[in-house]
């Protein structure tokens, strides 16, 4: 198939449909590190996007400082290869759950996916989501078992095991009529048979052309584009990313945008399609495309960009609801102000309402107090991206302990979110895993053995993973690996225990010394190294019991002439305990939050106040 080919298919009504079989539009879609930026980049690199000299960095679509220093993709993204004249417009998603509004969000844009499993591990719990939301698409998929290099590969097993999620997903006979090809994202070679010989993905661009339906679109039509993205860029302001549904588009033109029952006319700045990692300016796209533009400064997610003279709405994007939420507030501690340029409640109130505007399956809501807003995520690791992003920005602010986010049936019995969660251990370490799922209300699916490791299938309530992850890493020595999607609503489980033991907490302000560390840590594990600054209230170790000890780790020693056996031994401390951002936001208790600047991490109590706690404490005991 060379040059480009439009083949008018009939008129329907006073419009001329036709098959645009010089494009594609498909997504790439899996679990977390089942290879899909690594397949992506392979095609890029074969298509000749790349010149022959160019240095070119590993996973190139994974553009985010976040994204490289994580190793995941947090941000789909939208690339484009040429292959035998025609264009393949390929969006690279995220395979994280935590990140699944991003999936949602850009299947809208594409006419099937690109499915890939890994050849070992085979279909894990986002393959399923993913997957599900594909066929509720109508999207037609390829089925790409990744990594067929890998030494203990069990392709056949796995071909079996993705047909039986096929149809566990109800999908329809042409769903089920899939192709499957066999890759190596990382070698580069694609093949139809595992006794073929290959050197290239040639086998893989040929069953996409072949496979995936082309557009079929009435280019004539008055247009109608739904907006699914937004970009920004400090020269041309707000830029808008979408596929053009019907009609055309041109530079310069006037057209209504649509939000809710609200619409506008505006002018259409500029117009740019996707050639490699390049926006490239064109006079006019149609309908198919999926183009980028400028101009419309006010236009949101999920808004329809219509006709001025036929203006008709398209339904909005839906994307599931947040599961999970955090308190963020305005940071009080005695250290505030000293390392962030954005400290006040105005400044953090327009980043975060800035951040929804973008971030689909984020919400944010104001609280009775001005200094506090509650936002809602899909996971720990969806708000703590937002963290980390705005502490390198320059913000300082403070974030509760993560709560689950409760809703109530039309009986009115209270419901709460559960997760499908996949566990592989060696088998010496499953029974400290079990009894740590047990007490956390887990329920086993399912148990499979597998080359010496366990994997295991549960049921759990969102409120049990919160601060497991940690636990597990302890219990399997470093071993075992975790995976997790949301599986639904089901009925309260209960009540799950939570942290064990107390918090070291400083009672005075100061400069720790090694003399007064050496005192505390009889008590306990300590999170701070000599010559920290420290602040009344902030905790500075974990207690070897239940209740939270206030203790002095800035305590110098005494200097005297008098001496005496044993008091002048050299101190020996242990290294002290440090947390990640998500490993703080796991740890801390209800009446704790964290500290984040641009250079610390800190937790700390809600009230700094040692006497103040005392009191609290002693009403609460007379309640």
């Amino acid at each position: 198939m060379t040059g480009i080919l439009l083949i008018y298919l009939e008129i329907r009504g006073d419009w001329a449909f036709m098959i645009r079989n010089d494009l594609r539009n498909i997504a790439i879609i899996a679990h977390v590190d089942h290879g899909k930026t690594t397949l992506v980049d392979a095609m890029l690199k074969q298509s000749g996007v790349f010149r022959a000299n160019q240095q070119v960095q590993e996973r190139v679509m994974d553009s985010n400082d976040q994204e490289r220093e994580r190793g995941i993709t947090i941000l789909a993204k939208n690339t484009s290869v040429m292959h035998d004249g025609c264009k393949i417009n390929i969006l690279d998603t995220p395979g994280h759950a935590d990140f699944g509004g991003e999936v949602e969000r850009v299947l809208n844009m594409v006419d099937g996916v690109l499915l890939l499993v890994d050849a070992y591990e085979g279909p894990m719990p986002q393959t399923k989501y993913v997957l599900r939301k594909a066929l509720e698409h109508h999207l037609k998929p390829v089925v790409v078992i990744n990594k067929i290099d890998r030494p203990d590969q069990r392709v056949e097993e796995v071909v079996d095991e993705v047909l039986d999620l096929f149809i566990e997903l109800n999908a329809n006979d042409d769903q089920l009529d899939f192709p499957v090809v066999y890759a190596s994202a990382k070698k580069g070679i694609a093949k139809l048979s595992m006794d073929d010989d290959s050197d290239n993905l040639e086998p893989l661009f040929r069953t996409i052309i072949d496979s995936i339906p082309a557009p079929d679109v009435d280019v004539e039509a008055p247009l109608q584009m739904l907006v699914n993205t937004l970009d920004h860029d400090d020269y041309v302001g707000r830029i808008v990313v979408g596929r053009v549904v019907r009609g055309s588009i041109k530079n310069g033109q006037n057209v209504c945008l649509m939000h809710d029952d609200q619409r506008s006319n505006q002018k259409i700045g500029r117009l740019y399609t996707y050639e490699g990692l390049k926006r490239v300016e064109v006079p006019e796209a149609k309908a198919g495309d999926i183009i980028a533009l400028i101009g419309l400064n006010t236009a949101e997610i999920g808004d329809t960009i219509a006709d001025v003279d036929n203006p008709e709405q398209l339904q909005g994007i839906k994307v599931d609801e947040p599961t999970l939420s955090m308190t963020f507030s305005v940071n009080d501690s005695p250290f505030a102000g000293q390392e962030g340029d954005f400290i006040t409640s105005r400044h953090l109130r327009d980043r975060l309402y800035k951040e929804v505007e973008t971030n689909v399956s984020m919400r944010v809501e104001d609280t009775d107090s001005a200094d506090t807003f509650k936002v809602s995520g899909r996971g720990e690791l969806h708000l703590s991206v937002l963290i980390e992003a705005m502490r390198r920005e320059g913000f300082e602010l403070q974030v509760g302990k993560p709560t689950v986010i409760m809703r109530r049936d039309e009986n009115g019995k209270l419901l709460e979110p559960m997760e499908a969660l996949t566990i592989e251990v060696p088998q010496d370490f499953m029974g400290a895993v079990m009894e740590g799922l047990g007490i956390r209300k887990a329920e086993l699916q399912n148990m499979t053995e597998m080359a010496g490791y366990l994997r295991m299938d549960f049921i759990i309530p969102a409120r049990g993973l919160i601060g497991f992850r940690n636990q597990f890493l302890t219990d399997t020595k470093g071993n075992g690996i975790m995976n997790h999607v949301f599986a639904g609503w089901g009925a309260y489980k209960g009540d799950i225990p939570g942290r064990t033991r107390g918090s070291l907490v400083a009672f005075e302000a100061g400069t720790t010394t090694a003399y007064g560390i050496d005192k505390c840590q009889a008590r306990g594990t300590m999170y701070v190294n000599p010559g920290e600054e420290v602040y009344e209230g902030e905790i500075v170790g974990e207690n070897s019991r239940e209740d939270d000890m206030d203790v002095n780790p800035c305590k110098k020693k005494h200097v005297s002439n008098m001496r005496a056996a044993g008091s002048d031994d050299a101190v020996r401390l242990v290294p002290p305990q440090t947390f990640s951002l998500e490993g703080a936001l796991e740890h801390i208790n209800e009446d704790e939050t964290v500290e984040v600047t641009p250079k610390s991490i800190r937790m700390r109590k809600r009230v700094l106040s040692r006497l103040e706690r005392a009191r609290t404490r002693a009403r609460n005991a007379r309640a």
